[in-house]
């Protein structure tokens, strides 16, 4: 037996070894109830039996459990199958990488890697560190990215990340940032490092920037038609550079088309309109009729082009989006199978039981307590036989969003209160429900407005005292106490749980709160005016009258994750250019820069009096902060060619073609989205037309009803009967609502049903094709991942 054992042994058992005595030591309930082990249909490919374990038939269904939670987990996070550890001694590593604490990590070193841009140089001096501070912090930070790649090299091999675009970029990126660093640290002194306008890269690859990298994959496969659309554009640009450099380079007074180059660049300002109508004025002066040729231009290129443009990027969006969907849901699915096939076991192998379930549910979802994987698997148990086929398996994700609540209506929070205090809280629970209570709530809020608008009409001494009476007069006063008792009757009323569920409730007691604060706040510091905003907050929730208000805001609830990715998507962006900036243009000083040029006026300096137009030069890149301010003036696009040609007179004129790319990129993500704002809208009212209320709550609430004895046959553990209890009603009947958030990967079922029933009939012969072939011998994601006993 010992030799057998030996022969079994191996440098790469150590990490396994760990997580198999763990495994071990994991039970479902107590396993002398369970005398007949049921034998697994599948053998996990993370399962190591030696001979003599098999021939005792110790079945190691633990492995099963884990390998089964790690198939759900790549299919919730849109992981390839092709990166799914096919190894016992894969596991350690795999584990490692896709452990929250490592998530933490790397996204804190990952953050602290883009931070070091504001005390490296250039920078201002209260913030710059010694290089050789900055230097060992930038080692530490790529040390610990670097290592997910090593740990990944373990279990994926070099074929599989040569295949895999973004980790080579991100492992190109790491051996470049890593020997620029050891230079540095080396040579005490900082170089031209445009290079760290790479660092965004390690960040968007963090988990918790998926939906980020799901945006950039939306822009890219947005670029085909936005090119077309410029190449198009381009050609407009350069027709009208030629036709105006003919047309005016020899008009006397013409700065703007005096050669090639200028006139390009004027036309391509033009495009923005930012230079209009300054460019068009000379030629004016001379022809009325020259006229013609800026406003064509405009015409054609600002209100046909760029608006077909986005027509054209709205449509692309809109499929991209559409696909997307398409493409999760059968990721999902595909996981959903993988795993059903490590759960079923011979004696069932159509179906699985209630202890599979639960074993898969410690791996893929830890927290979740007992009464929820209980409601979940009943509540997926459509046909009520007590074990899930592989149809109902499928549904395992949106189940899990589910949040369970006993139903019982007739019995509100304060049911089991004294009959001293259940009188009371009865009567405030009457009130605050009924249908009147909301209309005295909306009197208050005009009444407010009606107020803040006679205390901003009085005279006062100073700004200071305007801000104080607005914050602190006694009727400010009155209507946070009646906004504050509003907030206070319904959390008694209708409990805090079924309050807080409500985003309005939340956002008028944060609001209440908040001005409260803000009226206390400007007494003691009555210069802080800002907060006179948090007052006239309250009255938004007038908006929630009108439905096209209310469509408003539920789109931008849709749009709240899209927007987060966005925001972090022109930050990164932002990020690149602000770096490029720095190295480029931070030596240069703006003050009266430009003299004899047509930016000369915005750039005059002196020292005891500055005119208005005079403060241009700061507009610089001289540190990270003030280069974002820059980037941001740019983006908007007003007078942004003053900042282009200060730096392109002082430079070289071939400094422009920083600035011309900036504004092409931020075109084209604006653009983008613009693009998804339209869709989002659109979405959600055709989504209003198909669904009807009842539609909608039956689509968000699932009710689940459970006796005892039903739950007995089902679990089938005494240890677990005996946690349940406090949960059910012992030899009765209980009643449970699972509830799930309006997002829009729910409301997407329900647009999209007909569809998604065409893409799952699309796929299931493939997929039947590739179980099939796994059957006989290996799974076709991987031809290691699963084999048969």
């Amino acid at each position: 037996m010992n030799n057998m054992a030996s022969t079994h042994t191996s440098p790469d058992d150590d990490g396994y070894k760990c997580i198999v005595d763990n495994t071990r030591n994991v039970t479902y309930g107590s396993s002398d109830n369970h005398p007949e082990m049921e034998e697994m249909g599948s053998c996990s490919s993370l399962n190591r039996q030696d001979p003599y374990e098999r021939s005792l038939g110790e079945d190691h269904w633990e492995m099963n459990y884990h390998e089964a939670a790690i198939y759900l987990e790549e299919g919730r996070n849109n992981e390839k199958f092709d990166s799914h550890p096919s190894h016992p001694s894969d596991l350690p590593a795999y584990l490692l990488v896709h452990n929250s604490w490592y998530y933490g990590f790397d996204l804190f070193f990952s953050l602290i890697l883009l931070l070091l841009a504001l005390f490296e140089e250039p920078t201002t001096d209260h913030l710059k560190l010694p290089v050789g501070i900055h230097g060992t912090l930038e080692l530490v930070a790529l040390t610990v990215i670097g290592a997910e790649l090593a740990l990944k090299l373990r279990w994926i091999g070099w074929s599989a990340i040569l295949k895999h675009k973004r980790t080579m970029i991100k492992g190109c990126t790491l051996v470049i940032m890593v020997v620029e660093a050891l230079v540095v640290l080396i040579r005490q002194s900082s170089h031209f490092r445009v290079t760290r306008a790479l660092r965004p890269i390690f960040l968007v690859d963090t988990r918790a920037m998926g939906g980020v990298r799901r945006f950039i994959r939306q822009i890219l496969q947005s670029l085909p038609p936005i090119l077309d659309m410029m190449a198009l554009l381009l050609f407009l640009v350069c027709s009208y550079t030629l036709l105006g450099y003919f047309l005016f380079s020899k008009q006397p007074n013409s700065m703007y088309f005096k050669t090639l180059q200028d006139s390009f660049v004027s036309m391509f300002v033009l495009l923005t309109t930012a230079n209009f109508p300054d460019v068009m004025m000379p030629a004016y002066a001379v022809s009325k009729w020259y006229a013609a040729f800026f406003i064509s231009y405009i015409s054609m290129v600002l209100y046909v082009l760029m608006n077909l443009m986005l027509a054209v990027v709205y449509e692309t969006f809109t499929n991209i989006e559409k696909d997307k969907f398409r493409k999760l849901l059968l990721h999902k699915r595909r996981a959903c199978e993988l795993a059903f096939r490590l759960l079923v076991s011979k004696q069932t192998p159509d179906a699985i039981r209630f202890k599979q379930f639960y074993g898969m549910m410690k791996y893929y979802s830890p927290r979740t307590n007992i009464r929820d994987v209980v409601l979940m698997f009943w509540q997926l148990n459509i046909s009520r036989k007590g074990m899930l086929n592989m149809e109902e398996f499928l549904n395992v994700y949106n189940a899990e969003n589910l949040y369970w609540s006993l139903k019982n209506p007739s019995q509100p929070w304060f049911a089991s209160t004294t009959r001293i205090f259940k009188p009371v809280l009865q009567a405030i629970h009457d009130f605050v429900v009924w249908p009147y209570f909301e209309y005295i709530v909306y009197l208050s809020i005009i009444a407010n407005g009606i107020a803040m608008f006679v205390r901003v009409l009085e005279p006062t001494d100073s700004l200071e005292d305007l801000a104080i009476n607005f914050c602190t007069s006694w009727d400010a006063y009155l209507f946070f106490s009646l906004f504050l008792i509003e907030a206070i009757l319904k959390i008694v009323g209708l409990g805090w749980s079924q309050y807080s569920a409500s985003g309005w409730n939340m956002f008028d007691l944060v609001v209440t709160i908040a001005a409260i604060w803000g009226s206390f706040l400007i007494l003691i510091r009555p210069t802080f005016t800002g907060v006179v905003i948090l007052r006239p907050l309250r009255l938004m929730r007038l908006f929630k009258l009108k439905k096209r208000y209310r469509d408003i805001f539920g789109t931008v609830v849709l749009l709240s994750p899209l927007m987060c990715s966005t925001s972090v998507v022109m930050l990164v962006l932002y990020y690149f250019f602000a770096i490029i900036g720095m190295e480029l243009f931070s030596d240069i000083d703006l003050r009266n820069c430009c003299i004899n040029t047509t930016v000369e006026d915005y750039y005059k300096y002196s020292t005891n009096t500055t005119s208005a137009l005079g403060y241009y030069y700061l507009n610089n890149f001289k540190d990270l902060l003030t280069t974002g301010v820059t980037l941001f003036e740019l983006t908007v696009v007003n007078n942004w060619f003053i900042v282009m040609e200060a730096y392109s007179i002082v430079l070289h004129p071939s400094s422009r073609l920083y600035f011309m790319l900036f504004y092409l990129f931020t075109m084209v993500v604006l653009t983008i989205v613009v693009a998804s704002v339209l869709e989002a809208f659109r979405f959600r009212i055709q989504y209003k037309k198909q669904t009807s209320k009842k539609d909608e709550e039956r689509m968000l609430v699932e009710e689940v009803i459970i006796d005892w004895n039903t739950l007995q046959n089902l679990v089938q553990d005494p240890v677990l009967l005996d946690k349940l209890r406090d949960s059910f009603v012992p030899g009765g009947v209980s009643y449970y609502v699972g509830r799930r958030q309006r997002t829009r990967d729910v409301l997407q079922h329900r647009m999209y049903a007909s569809e998604i029933d065409n893409w799952i009939r699309e796929t299931s012969v493939s997929n039947s094709f590739e179980l099939v072939m796994a059957d006989e011998g290996g799974d076709p994601t991987n031809p290691h991942n699963d084999r048969l006993i």
